[in-house]
Parts: structure tokens; sequence; C-alpha cells
């Protein structure tokens, strides 16, 4: 694949393709061979350093569509640690993550830590690697993500005192962005699967589509999206703040959780059943509020940004 000329539709037609024919929430293994076949581990890592060199857009497409195939696993996770590894110049780690082996991070609860080498810790005055010790798996609601608490062994240092603070900054910067791309991913897909429900689920002798009060849902429900979307891809340009990607997460995982709820309303009584395909974008959508810090901490984070600014 010639990552490094591909732009954002070809790119999201190569990962649709990929994925958009296993069905919703493939298979974890397959799926994490075929993100390292397809190159997608390397997609931000500089040329000099083996990888793409291709820039957030790129990362966003394929996390939105993942989010969009739920595809399950820890993406997410091995992207953060790859991303320290290439800022730090840690090549020969560097070059076994992006062949796929499993690393993962605290950023994001020790996402399969129970399959990970080694564990990113990141703190504001520190950034260190260390192989996983020891993992007890945490029992959530979706479960095509796995979260762990885990133990680290001995440390190797890779950033300290501001140079950490910075990097610690971009790794968060970058895991709110990928929420932000998985949460639109899946709202796509369950508003999609749900408006084809409408086409041709019938009351009266007329689909579920023609009715005024439906419409009028769905298109709200579309806007959102929409905006959302705008939003997505004016942040993955220029250097946004910290505050700004947490503005972003903030508002693209509300938009989801609230369209993954209107979602099964819309389905009527079989979208109540819990094992409804809809009811897998809403344990999603819930986790990615969660996950990096949710709504109510991001958006006061924002408010504070814009205050210091005003001055």
């Amino acid at each position: 694949m010639d990552g490094m000329n591909m732009d954002r539709s070809e790119l999201k037609d190569s990962a649709r393709k990929a994925f958009g024919e296993a069905g919703l929430a493939p298979d974890k293994s397959a799926s994490w061979a075929k993100l390292t076949e397809m190159g997608w581990f390397m997609m931000t890592v500089p040329e000099a350093q083996g990888g793409l060199g291709m820039g957030r857009e790129a990362m966003g497409v394929i996390h939105y569509e993942l989010g969009r195939a739920l595809v399950p696993g820890s993406a997410i996770a091995q992207m953060l640690v790859i991303e320290a590894l290439a800022a730090t110049g840690q090549n020969d780690l560097l070059e076994r993550a992006m062949a796929g082996e499993v690393m993962t991070t605290n950023l994001c609860n020790a996402l399969d830590a129970d399959t990970a080498s080694h564990i990113l810790l990141v703190s504001d005055d520190s950034i260190a690697l260390a192989p996983v010790a020891s993992s007890t798996h945490r029992v959530t609601w979706d479960e095509t993500r796995r979260l762990f608490d885990a133990t680290a062994g001995e440390q190797t240092l890779l950033a300290s005192g501001a140079d950490a603070a910075a990097l610690a900054n971009r790794l968060r910067a970058q895991l709110l962005f990928m929420l932000a791309a998985d949460s639109l991913g899946g709202a796509e897909a369950a508003l999609t699967m749900t408006i084809e429900y409408l086409k041709t689920r019938r009351q009266f002798d007329r689909p579920l589509a023609m009715f005024q009060a439906l419409k009028h849902r769905v298109a709200d429900l579309k806007i959102a999206h929409r905006a959302a979307e705008a939003l997505l891809w004016d942040r993955a340009v220029g250097e946004p703040s910290l505050a700004e990607m947490g503005a972003l997460k903030a508002h693209c995982t509300t938009a989801y959780a609230r369209i993954a709820e209107e979602t099964i309303q819309l389905h009527g009584g079989i979208g109540l059943t819990q094992e409804y395909p809809c009811h897998l974008f809403l344990k999603r959508a819930f986790l990615n509020c969660a996950l990096g810090g949710d709504a109510d901490y991001w958006e006061e984070q924002a408010g504070r940004f814009a205050m210091e600014n005003l001055a």
C-alpha cells in the first residue's frame, strides 16, 4: 500500500473494504493481523523511521472506520505507544510495535494488557516503558474492548521534565482525537442501520420511514453527526491545544451516545433486546465517553482555556 500518496477518500475506501465485509465486531485476532498487514500501525511514523509519514487526518480515517465496524482490540493503545517510541528514538521497539507486537499504555486503562509485552507509563514529568508484569481484567459493559489493571516490571525512562510534559500532552491529544473518530464512525454505522430498518419495517401499510415524526428525529441525528464530523476534520490539521482536543472528544462522544440511544428507540421493540446490534454501539459509546476523561471534565477545561485566552 502506497500510504504516503493516499488521500482521505482513498484511505477510507481501503479501510471500509478491509473491515466492511466482516460484520460488526469481527474476530479480534484476524482484525489485528489485518491492521498489521495493511501497515496502519506505521501510519504516522516518519518515513526515516520506517513509517508512512502520514498525518493526523489519516489516523482519524482509520479510527473512524474501526469504530464503524466495532473492530475489537487495542489499536488505540498501540498507536499511542508507537507515537511515543518514534518520538523518543526507540527504533528497535518501534519496529516490533509496528510489526504487531501488542503493547499498551496507562493512558487508556491498559487495554489488552494480558497479551501485551510492554506498557507505556505516562505522567506529567516522566514517560517510561516497562514489561507487563501482571494484569487483572476489569469487566466492563463493552465487550469489544478489554480493560486491565496492570503492574509493570523494570522501567526504561524515555523522557523526563519538560520533554516528558510536551510528549504527554501530544499523546493525550492523540488519544482524544482517536476516540472522537471512533465515536463518529460508530454513530454513522448505527444511524445507517436504523434508516435501513425504518425503510423496511411497515406499520399501517406504510414504511416507518414515511412517518413525519420519525423523519424529523432522524434528520436531527444526521445534522448532529455531520456537525461533529466537520469539527473532527477541522481538528485534524494544525496544532489544536489539549483543551480543544478535549472539547472535540466530549462533543463527539456525547453525540455518539445520543445517536446510539435514539437508534434503540427508533428500532422499537426489537431495539430493546440486548442481543440486537444497536446495543453494541451503545456500549462502545458509553466506554468512549469515559475513556480519556468524560465530557464534564473536558468541557470545564475548554471553558478555562477560553477564559485564559480572552485576556
